[in-house]
């Protein structure tokens, strides 16, 4: 459907002839560059599943970041959406209630994704009793943290556990989420459960983390701080403040040093897939990868003052696409190639324990 069209159709009502995959196809074209590129690697039915909890997490999220709404409105908004998920609620009222509040500070994708919660939920309503319930647990968990949240952000947060917490809660636990899909989807990974269960939500948490600091101007100007002020001794944190200096160059290094820790246990995490499983290996360590370049970019640069500055290029998209297809199946080629991308990572307070743990890791 055009956008023009879809200007003109009330929010969340879908023609009946709307194919529901088609649509999350599309809607993942227009929301998430790094997830329309790694979900399609997916076998099916890993494909659908996944791709359907990413919009699912991804319509709580525009409730979380639109600003028109308030701390009471997004909790509102929040626990409904729990209930269209677990079937309970329809999908046509949250959708209707809510388009109309989105402002322009919400992309324009995002609120055609939220026009069309019904068909998203649809597909959802269509999965496996068990892809449904670990789809269900992720939107729980998120939405229930997303509120717990929604009033902290102006003034930074306390301290490194608290943002640990929220980054468990908006994305560790879709690393969960995934690892039940994977689990459900194919008894050899399932073999495997007990160790990526171990290390899922660390994945989540670094590719989250990753976000918060490449998006900290952003998310300023927007009057919202996820830094912890336990890791910015010294520098006011409010978004009036002064974000500039060695004390908030040095704060920034360590939530870098943070991240890497997060992201070396993701690595663990993949070379665990069966190495046959190509597909999946390749959705994790595209996904891994990204996260990984760009967090160099931001160690490099500390001072860097737009999340664009630390945007990594379409190059070196294909250069990660490239590496990683070519190693997919080779575990040690796999360590070796991280080692390498993440050794400019450490700093003076790094022992480099962590990639020495990498590179004697499962598989």
């Amino acid at each position: 459907m055009s956008a023009a069209t879809e200007a003109t159709a009330p929010a969340g009502r879908e023609p009946a002839a709307h194919n529901p995959l088609t649509y999350q196809q599309q809607a993942l074209l227009g929301v998430s560059r790094t997830f329309a590129l790694t979900i399609p690697q997916l076998p099916e039915p890993l494909h659908t599943v996944i791709g359907n909890a990413y919009l699912l997490c991804r319509i709580a999220d525009t409730v979380e970041d639109e600003p028109r709404l308030t701390a009471e409105q997004k909790e509102r908004f929040l626990e409904s959406f729990v209930e269209v998920v677990a079937g309970r609620a329809p999908p046509g009222d949250f959708a209707t209630e809510l388009h109309p509040l989105l402002s322009d500070a919400t992309s324009e994708a995002e609120r055609d994704l939220v026009a069309h919660t019904e068909t998203v939920v649809t597909l959802t309503q269509g999965l496996r009793r068990r892809q449904r319930g670990a789809l269900l647990r992720c939107v729980r968990i998120m939405a229930a943290g997303m509120a717990e949240f929604s009033t902290l952000g102006a003034r930074g947060l306390s301290t490194m556990q608290a943002l640990d917490r929220y980054c468990y809660h908006v994305a560790g636990v879709v690393g969960e989420t995934i690892t039940e899909l994977l689990c459900e989807y194919s008894d050899e990974i399932a073999w495997r459960g007990r160790h990526l269960r171990e290390r899922a939500a660390d994945f989540g948490r670094g590719l989250q983390l990753v976000n918060v600091i490449k998006d900290l101007w952003e998310d300023r100007a927007q009057g919202v701080c996820w830094l912890p002020r336990e890791a910015f001794p010294g520098v006011d944190l409010s978004t009036d403040g002064d974000w500039t200096g060695r004390d908030f160059e040095g704060g920034v290094l360590r939530l870098v040093d943070q991240a890497r820790g997060h992201l070396e246990r993701a690595l663990e995490y993949t070379v665990l897939i069966p190495r046959r499983e190509t597909g999946v290996r390749r959705f994790l360590l595209w996904t891994l990868g990204l996260a990984v370049l760009t967090l160099r970019r931001i160690h490099a640069a500390p001072d860097f003052r737009t999340g664009e500055t630390v945007k990594i290029s379409r190059r070196q998209v294909r250069f990660v696409v490239i590496a990683t297809t070519v190693l997919v199946g080779w575990n040690r080629a796999v360590r070796w190639l991280f080692r390498i991308w993440m050794k400019p990572l450490y700093t003076s307070r790094s022992t480099g324990a962590g990639l020495a743990g990498v590179a004697k890791g499962a598989g």
